[in-house]
């Protein structure tokens, strides 16, 4: 009998200890879904995951508060948005995006090409290079194409796109795919967005950290174009977008028309404005800052929350400006400031 007890006793006992057992189990098979579902989750500054009352679907909560635009981006695990409509695609342009030594994972790539054979082309070669580079450990974060969905221009020569006739309508036709670009694919963990046209094949390989340390709200670089003459490799300013108002100008806009536009670098609309690409000096800091009330868009760095506040391309006369220039307007009646790096120099394609 008192074996039988003893027997009863040792059953009940090996039965809770297998209870414990299977608890336990459970309880650290839990904690290791639990640990590798975070790994699994990249973590966004400033966003926070919640469950809703859905099964399909998660609640997103971001907290702007905590977005930084600050001097020292890559310190400060900072997102930046690169934007580039491209008319053609250069292999110069490619190679120079994906040698920038900020970090890829933190940079988001979108560009346009148009809806035309030209696009088709610009796609087809997109893709190619895209594909390998997305497949490979320096991959950037995201990347976005859109096929444009707004007019462009049939040529897309440097001749046939400078000429002072089509400006208004080629400008207002960037301005839309800027725009469609800007506001479709920026993040709401984006800090900084660099605007780096397509044809732009050259600039420093820390040029987001460069320009972002002078931590201004809009700042641009110097634009120049490398050309042969005689067999010696020169240079010269391309870019004269990049502006201080003048009183000519003014004066000028006085008497013009509520849809006309004064544009940069034509004899036929003299402004005496103070032009950025002829302040270069090469004795001089690349880091100088200049104040500036018109900018180009070869390599513009904007912080987000300037677009996030309404500030866009206007794609119609603004205080008769369009475009790039008449951004900076628009950036300045919002209230932030416009700054260019004149000694700060990245470099156009030479057609």
């Amino acid at each position: 009998m008192e074996l039988k007890r003893a027997c009863n006793r040792l059953e009940k006992k090996l039965a809770n200890s297998n209870a414990s057992f299977y608890l336990i189990v459970c309880v650290c098979v839990y904690l290791l879904f639990s640990i590798f579902s975070s790994l699994r989750t990249p973590h966004v500054q400033g966003v926070a995951n919640v469950p809703s009352s859905h099964a399909d679907g998660k609640v997103h909560i971001h907290d702007m508060n905590v977005l930084t635009t600050s001097a020292d981006p890559q310190a400060n695990l900072e997102k930046v948005l690169i934007i580039s409509p491209l008319a053609r695609f250069y292999e110069g342009w490619w190679n120079n995006l994906i040698s920038l030594e900020y970090p890829h994972d933190l940079i988001d790539v979108a560009v346009s090409v148009p809806d035309n054979l030209d696009g088709d082309k610009v796609l087809e070669s997109l893709q190619k290079v895209v594909h390998l580079y997305q497949n490979t450990p320096e991959k950037f974060r995201r990347i976005t194409i859109l096929r444009q969905d707004t007019p462009s221009l049939d040529s897309q020569s440097e001749k046939d796109r400078h000429a002072l006739e089509v400006q208004k309508e080629r400008r207002a036709y960037m301005s839309l795919a800027r725009n469609s670009l800007v506001f479709t694919t920026m993040q709401s963990d984006t800090s900084w967005v660099l605007w780096l046209d397509g044809d732009v094949v050259e600039t420093p390989k820390t040029i987001i950290q460069d320009m972002a340390s002078a931590d201004k709200d809009v700042i641009v670089a110097n634009c120049f174009q490398k050309y042969m003459e005689n067999g010696e490799l020169k240079e010269r300013p391309y870019d004269f977008n990049s502006w201080a108002e003048s009183e000519t100008a003014l004066n000028l806009a006085k008497n013009m028309g509520p849809d006309d536009v004064l544009f940069e670098g034509y004899a036929e609309l003299a402004t005496y404005r103070p032009l950025m690409a002829y302040m270069y000096d090469k004795d001089a800091s690349t880091s100088a800052v200049v104040p500036l009330d018109g900018v180009g868009g070869t390599a513009l760095l904007v912080k987000a929350e300037v677009h996030r506040d309404g500030a866009f391309f206007p794609p119609f006369s603004f205080y008769h400006l369009i475009e790039t220039e008449g951004f900076a307007k628009m950036v300045k009646r919002l209230g932030y400031n416009v700054f260019g790096l004149p000694n700060y120099k990245v470099y156009h394609y030479n057609e």
